[in-house]
């Protein structure tokens, strides 16, 4: 299973794309402004959309894909959100104000995307891929996602803040590796709190709840470009002070816009 990371960013700016990733090349996770580094070809290729929620950073570019490449295909292309993220496409993007309704044109019988409601907690199948939908908390219906094609999960917190609940199922998984945003720096912890976002020093004490002996790679997304450093030099403090299990430390990265990975 391929990872390609097309955003990363919690906003834009010169090379800052908004969340997006494509796995291998059939299934999008979230559809921010990165999807708008892909070719018609590779946008003709994705056939699933999983989205963790309805806010703009992580859905800005879906509109403009399924009208880059509806003509082109044969099939409507599948977007699976909870309920609460459907409802919010429906009524303030497909909403024939903002852009037009794809889920009942040309035809409603035959239209040009189709919705499929996913809930927390359940695990279903795309092609040969698992996928288990993760709790989140967040400002509105919000979800994480684990995918494994059977050699480990790439999991992804989607916008978060505190959240017991993930954990105690991802402590249950064979991580391969983790991506997990963290949005603000300790400066704007406060705003993080109010917005449902993690800071460095909560993201510390979300890592404490990693199960004991549990160790994988750790990468950090969705900060905001004008603070990127700053977040990330406050992570490195804290993870070089904080050990993680006997003489060993969290193995936390950066997540930078094209980076691609293999699990």
């Amino acid at each position: 299973m391929k990872v390609r990371v097309l955003g990363c960013s919690g906003a834009i700016a010169k090379d800052c794309r908004t969340t997006s990733f494509l796995i291998d090349s059939e299934i999008l996770v979230d559809a921010g402004t990165g999807v708008g580094d892909l070719t018609l070809d590779e946008m003709c290729k994705v056939d699933h959309v999983l989205l963790t929620h309805s806010h703009l950073d992580h859905v800005a570019a879906l509109p403009l894909m399924v009208d880059a490449i509806a003509a082109q295909r044969k099939s409507p292309l599948k977007i699976y959100a909870l309920p609460g993220t459907i409802a919010a496409l429906r009524a303030h993007v497909f909403n024939n104000v903002i852009w037009p309704d794809f889920s009942r044109i040309p035809t409603p019988q035959a239209p040009f995307i189709r919705f499929h409601e996913i809930r927390v907690g359940q695990t279903f199948q795309l092609l040969n891929k698992y996928i288990e939908v993760l709790p989140a908390v967040h400002t509105v219906p919000a979800a994480g996602f684990a995918i494994t094609a059977g050699q480990g999960c790439w999991v992804f917190s989607g916008d978060t803040e505190r959240n017991q609940a993930f954990w105690d199922r991802v402590n249950q998984l064979n991580v391969a590796m983790l991506m997990i945003e963290t949005a603000f720096s300790n400066k704007e912890k406060d705003l993080a709190h109010r917005s449902l976002h993690l800071s460095p020093m909560v993201l510390a004490s979300e890592l404490d709840l990693i199960a004991k002996g549990k160790n994988y790679p750790i990468y950090i997304t969705h900060t905001k470009p004008a603070e990127t450093e700053q977040i990330m030099a406050e992570i490195q403090r804290f993870d070089q002070t904080q050990p993680f299990g006997p003489n060993v430390t969290h193995d936390i990265r950066r997540l930078r816009a094209g980076q691609e990975f293999e699990i």
